[in-house]
């Protein structure tokens, strides 16, 4: 989900209110901005805009699996693409600037971004529903109130530090917090979906829905095809087009998501023009499978875009609930059984790099070994953590190489007399645990086509004598399996951000570890990551965040948590050859929303099609 104003927004004053007995850096702007200063605030339209782009066509994408459910923050079912387009949130990112975020609902915010204990904002007296009713702060009260209450529990663990919201008048609205400083909240709190209190009086927000929710934001539900696809149209009454984050944005009269139960199926019905814009996450087929008639008629264009965003975190993941996946000694050995070389140069012909960090490709990533000002942060926790973790976190870390022969051999020979170290025995070719047991495991997966890229490392696997099992499910039923932990281990992928914060304790911390529908799939209960994790939340400038983020980045790879794989800094887009995008490129977001269709080069592409 979601994730440069008005030249009459273009101003910011700074009050200095003497608050309970202390002076206080209280200041209300057109703007949030966290550890920075945002660089847009007196612009008319942002830079990666263009704010005469014509309105009309439409952009359709693929979706994986199906969906039932129009409501995504109940945590029921399987939530629905494109829902966010029907709700606006009290602010809107900047897709340039890391922690900025400009007015949307919300036209300005009072807060004291040093120590800060509460938010207040100023909704917009023109922000409207979809039905013309006004967004009031009594919305935006019953919506923070039913997601603290009735929301899925991870969203409720990552709002958890809000203790109450209140309307102070028709358009302004307080949040206050229980810690005393949480710099990251307000970003937190402006980036949700608000609800109208109106539309749920005589709904259940828990249950699964296909009704359409009423929403502010700048499409409206066109069409359904329960299962198999879903419609928007852009709203032409849409109360927010005029504003600066939204000139230029959202061109496109409809946007449509077509499902298919796998990705090789999609690919073709994108070869065929059932739907015109295509985002590729196989190395193979990127090189090899864009060479057909479309392509090569210039009516399929391929492009990448390279970002500044850490790359989302690939990996097998351990359920380290379950044995032998406790044992810190097993999953350091396992590691060992992954060979990125080879498989790079024999699956993904060159095109990934080998993931070192959980933040790679920012500056949040932890290199080398820890500098002075990181051991500072280290010392206290280094006697509470595990002897392999210890030693981890203070050395220059690198993942295990192979020859790239694709026998790993010398990596399986590390790992084996890990294993004997540890008191792991072989008997017949098969690994025994302490108790003379052997070791089985089963990988969760739902993709069809991973077993691809999977059987080198479970061929590894086997040769230390770990039998292994792929288990291969359908998407809902590997969502419930996810959302209770039943698996031994799975694939995932990690999404991080430039100002990572609350969502760090869902990721990584205890709390977060037995809770249904939470993200701490390996189930890690360490208390020096808790504590890490609240330091990162409650950093007090960009720079202690950075150092933080890194202590925590070289805690998270030392537990052996998870096998990071692989990655890249860029995105993989097909599409049909029919669109414009601004000129000056964002940094952080591909921008989608801000291209537009060409109707003559559409035309062509609708020939081209009927012809064949």
């Amino acid at each position: 989900m979601s994730f440069a104003r008005a030249k009459y927004w273009g101003f910011a004053w700074g009050l200095s209110l003497l608050t309970q007995g202390l002076w206080a850096a209280v200041q209300t702007t057109p703007y949030i901005a966290v550890h920075s200063q945002p660089k847009y605030a007196g612009l008319s339209v942002m830079p990666y805009a263009n704010a005469q782009a014509p309105k009309g066509g439409y952009l359709s994408t693929a979706s994986n699996g199906t969906f039932d459910n129009l409501n995504s923050m109940n945590g029921k079912g399987s939530s629905t693409d494109g829902v966010e387009y029907l709700f606006d949130s009290l602010m809107s990112n900047s897709l340039d600037e890391p922690g900025v975020m400009y007015p949307l609902l919300a036209e300005k915010v009072t807060y004291d971004p040093k120590q800060t204990q509460y938010v207040i904002f100023h909704l917009n007296p023109k922000a409207r529903f979809s039905d013309g009713s006004a967004v009031t702060a009594e919305d935006v009260k019953f919506t923070f109130d039913t997601y603290q209450t009735k929301a899925n529990p991870g969203l409720q663990m990552y709002l958890a530090d809000l203790d109450k919201t209140e309307a102070l008048s028709k358009y302004t609205v307080k949040m206050s917090f229980n810690s005393a400083n949480n710099a990251e909240m307000p970003l937190i709190l402006a980036q949700m979906p608000i609800y109208s209190k109106k539309d749920w009086q005589k709904k259940d927000f828990t249950r699964v829905t296909m009704q359409p929710i009423l929403g502010s934001g700048p499409y409206l539900i066109d069409r359904i095809d329960a299962g198999r696809s879903i419609s928007y149209k852009r709203n032409p009454n849409y109360w927010g087009k005029d504003l600066p984050v939204n000139k230029g944005r959202y061109n496109f009269d409809r946007l449509k998501y077509v499902y298919y139960r796998n990705l090789d199926i999609a690919f073709e019905g994108f070869k065929s023009g059932q739907y015109t814009l295509h985002e590729e996450f196989t190395a193979r087929k990127w090189v090899t499978e864009y060479r057909f008639p479309a392509v090569q008629a210039g009516m399929v264009v391929k492009y990448r875009f390279k970002h500044q965003n850490p790359i989302p975190t690939q990996s097998f993941v351990f359920n380290s609930r379950r044995t032998p996946f406790q044992d810190i000694k097993f999953r350091q050995a396992i590691t060992y059984a992954y060979d990125f070389e080879w498989q790079n140069k024999a699956l993904f012909y060159g095109q990934y790099r080998r993931l070192q960090s959980y933040f790679a490709n920012s500056e949040l990533e932890a290199k080398g070994t820890p500098s002075p000002a990181e051991l500072a942060i280290l010392k206290p926790y280094l006697a509470r953590l595990n002897p392999i973790q210890r030693q981890g976190v203070l050395k220059d870390w690198k993942y295990p190489v192979s020859d790239a022969s694709g026998f790993n051999r010398n990596n399986l020979l590390t790992a084996r007399q890990l294993l004997i170290k540890a008191g792991y025995t072989f008997k017949n070719g098969r690994l025994l645990d302490t108790q003379g047991k052997p070791i089985r495991i089963e990988f969760l997966i739902h993709q069809d086509g991973l077993q691809r890229t999977l059987m080198p490392f479970i061929r590894n696997m086997k040769r230390l004598g770990v039998e292994v099992a792929i288990r291969h499910v359908d998407v809902p039923q590997y969502i419930e399996r996810m959302r209770t932990k039943d698996f031994d281990m799975t694939t995932n992928v990690m999404p991080q951000s430039l100002n990572p914060g609350n969502e760090q304790a869902q990721f990584w911390g205890s709390a977060s570890a037995d809770q249904p529908g939470n993200y701490n799939y390996a189930g890690i209960k360490n208390p020096v990551i808790d504590a890490m994790v609240q330091q990162v939340i409650h950093a007090p400038s960009r720079e202690q965040l950075v150092l933080r983020t890194r202590v925590l980045d070289r805690l998270l790879r030392a537990g052996y948590y998870q096998i990071p794989t692989y990655g890249k800094g860029e995105n993989w887009f097909a599409y049909w050859n029919m669109y414009h995008q601004p000129k000056v490129k964002p940094k952080l977001s591909s921008g989608i929303d801000y291209w537009w269709s060409d109707a003559g080069q559409a035309k062509k592409v609708t020939q081209y099609l009927r012809q064949k």
